[in-house]
């Protein structure tokens, strides 16, 4: 089977798509692929690192507001689609799957213009743009949340979550956290508001230090590699100390095998960080984004908070009470946390890379 992926501009709808990739290449070692990313996403950055072939457009999205920059957006756009169209007819795949981002929506419009079959995967409760754009066309839609059902037709969707999921289950972890110098036999709150930080996050955290200090459960917090010199400088102004049992870290490279052996998570909601959660079965605290289209974040929290998955606190009511009151209902009950354990577990499809698998498999020729 020859495979297309496209998706890019966030790590998002980059990492479902090399999640497929692996799962696709255990179950058929002789499958080829290809990846076809944008020159402004971060997918430059992480597919190469990769062993897939890879290949850029250049495209750029729509601005939100009247601006003549979205002329040159539609520019982009038809020039990409007819150098997507000589890429495919190159390469000859058997299915182009789609994961989101404005790139894919080239790739996948070309694909459907050729007759080839195509693939679309929407991650979020609250369906992209370009998804919505290439849905009419598409053969098949999966679906990470059930939520986005009705956004799309029916009879082309398939709820089947997130492949990164099942690439987090399966992944042996030997992480200590004596490599932070902490210790393995305490409870331990992770606090990640992404590869890059969140200053919000930041700040509440920020603010919680002196009641953390004097709590017995662990607090670790990865504050982003940009963002760590302006913490530790108003920890500084401040006259705060970090505990030894609090660290404060720019960034982690292995964040899954270390998620693997916390025992809550404060995050954004986004589909991946979701995704990897549900499939360890992980205590969250959600903090969404405001910051993202069709607050799909807000909504992707709803889903696991109305199953008892997840507490969800909004942005501007985050703060050191708040974050405190809810590190505590869950690292000081265990009944509580236990309770929600189970049902972050029970929502996880930790087959997700499986079902897509089986999705592909049903639009494509033997």
């Amino acid at each position: 089977m020859k495979v297309v992926l496209s998706g890019g501009g966030t790590g998002g709808h980059i990492y479902p798509a090399l999640a497929l990739a692996k799962i696709i290449e255990e179950k058929e070692p002789e499958a080829e692929f290809l990846y076809i990313g944008s020159f402004r996403g971060v997918e430059k950055q992480i597919v190469p690192k990769t062993n897939l072939p890879f290949m850029q457009l250049d495209v750029q999205g729509f601005s939100r507001s009247l601006s003549l920059t979205n002329f040159k957006t539609v520019y982009l756009f038809l020039k990409a689609t007819a150098a997507a169209k000589k890429i495919l007819k190159n390469f000859q795949p058997d299915v182009v799957v789609g994961t989101g981002g404005y790139v894919s929506g080239a790739v996948l419009y070309a694909a459907q213009q050729m007759g080839i079959p195509t693939v679309i995967h929407e991650q979020n409760s609250v369906a992209g743009v370009t998804n919505k754009f290439l849905a009419k066309k598409a053969t098949k839609i999966g679906l990470g949340f059930e939520a986005a059902k009705d956004q799309f037709p029916a009879d082309k969707t398939e709820l089947i979550g997130n492949p990164r999921a099942q690439e987090v289950a399966n992944l042996h972890s030997d992480f200590s956290w004596t490599s932070y110098g902490l210790e393995d036999d305490k409870k331990t709150l992770l606090i990640f508001g992404g590869s890059q930080g969140a200053p919000a996050i930041n700040l509440a955290t920020l603010d919680a230090i002196s009641t953390f200090t004097d709590r017995l459960y662990q607090v670790v917090l990865v504050a982003g590699p940009k963002r760590i010199d302006n913490f530790n400088r108003l920890l500084q102004e401040r006259g705060l100390t970090l505990g030894d049992h609090i660290k404060v870290l720019p960034y982690i490279d292995n964040m899954p095998a270390v998620m693997k052996k916390a025992d809550v998570l404060v995050s954004r909601a986004g589909a991946t960080s979701i995704a990897e959660l549900t499939a360890l079965g992980l205590p969250a605290i959600l903090v969404p984004s405001p910051f993202v289209t069709g607050d799909h974040q807000t909504k992707n929290a709803s889903a696991l908070v109305d199953a008892g998955a997840a507490l969800s606190i909004k942005e501007p009511d985050f703060n050191g009470e708040s974050l405190v009151k809810a590190a505590d209902a869950l690292l000081l009950d265990d009944q509580q946390a236990e309770a929600m354990k189970a049902q972050s577990a029970a929502v996880g499809i930790t087959d997700a890379g499986d079902r897509f698998y089986r999705l592909i498999k049903s639009v494509t020729k033997d």
